[in-house]
């Protein structure tokens, strides 16, 4: 349910927060963006990053990143192929392309294969934090294991 929520969020997000630019182009002709050079707007954001201001390049590099975090650490509860890093990766590489066809498809935004990478490694982030924060849990279930065992051969 939480990954609904958040695939909820994302699209909302994507393709129609105002305040990012997205939503209905009243009265304006949407034209098609695309990039399909790799890292050609990352390193655009990055050399213009003074003229650009910080908030713009934090929100396109980081923003990326962050936004797709999340599905990196939830798709492996909800997907059994998804448990390996592989398979997270590819399933969040497919839906940041579906979204990046779909902003093309409707001319909201962009398509960018530098979001691709960004959101790609959002996926790796989260899967990774996921990956952690498991180990860390199953390290102190085990811990409260080994506490039972030996309260129990005290108890004898």
């Amino acid at each position: 349910m939480v990954f609904v929520f958040y695939l909820v969020g994302l699209t909302y997000f994507t393709f129609f927060a105002e305040a990012l630019g997205r939503g209905s182009l009243a009265g304006e002709e949407a034209v098609a963006r695309f990039n399909l050079i790799p890292f050609l707007e990352i390193r655009r954001f990055w050399v213009y990053r003074h003229q650009l201001g910080a908030a713009a390049v934090i929100l396109n590099l980081a923003g990326n990143v962050v936004a797709f975090m999340p599905c990196g650490f939830l798709l492996p509860a909800v997907s059994r192929r998804s448990r390996r890093l592989s398979g997270a990766l590819l399933v969040g590489f497919f839906i940041s392309f579906l979204i990046e066809c779909t902003q093309l498809a409707f001319r909201v935004g962009s398509f960018d294969v530098d979001d691709m990478i960004l959101n790609t490694l959002g996926v790796l982030l989260g899967f990774l934090c996921n990956r952690l924060i498991q180990k860390k849990r199953i390290e102190r279930q085990r811990q409260r294991e080994r506490r039972k065992v030996h309260i129990r051969k005290l108890e004898l």
